[in-house]
């Protein structure tokens, strides 16, 4: 009896992170920004909602993003150490001599700030990588 209470409460404190987590999904923003002399992009990820700025001085095109497509965010999401986001490496350095936009991803969350040094446009560092493909993903459509 003791080993069955036990493995309930298990399985109730487990479900209850679990939501915790996509709880606070719904009041953090993930935030993709891209630009160089010639090119803009800012794709900005809150509450199930996507808002796309292709253009400097543009107004933002605002979408609903589909379950589907917002369960991988979430996923993806999970998987990184926001903690770590500031000191992640570039893989290559394109944007030195203007071979690439300059690439920054911000995530705003428990109202602290976590936001990546510059990397080219196209090649994120490997931790955050599938996230921003993600994002960047929005702005094709």
């Amino acid at each position: 009896m003791k080993i069955i209470s036990f493995l309930l409460l298990t399985i109730l404190i487990g479900t209850g992170c679990s939501s915790q987590k996509k709880a606070d999904m719904a009041f953090t923003v993930i935030e993709y920004s891209a630009m160089s002399r010639g090119y803009y992009k800012k794709i900005v990820v809150q509450n199930q909602m996507v808002l796309v700025t292709n253009k400097r001085d543009a107004q933002p095109v605002e979408n609903k993003i589909e379950k589907e497509n917002w369960d991988k965010i979430i996923a993806e999401f999970e998987k990184i150490n926001v903690e770590s986001i500031p000191t992640l490496k570039a893989p290559t350095e394109k944007r030195f001599y203007d071979g690439a936009a300059i690439g920054n991803l911000k995530i705003t969350q428990n109202q602290k700030t976590y936001e990546t040094q510059g990397f080219d446009n196209g090649f994120p560092p490997k931790e955050i990588e599938k996230l921003v493909h993600l994002l960047t993903d929005f702005a094709k459509e």
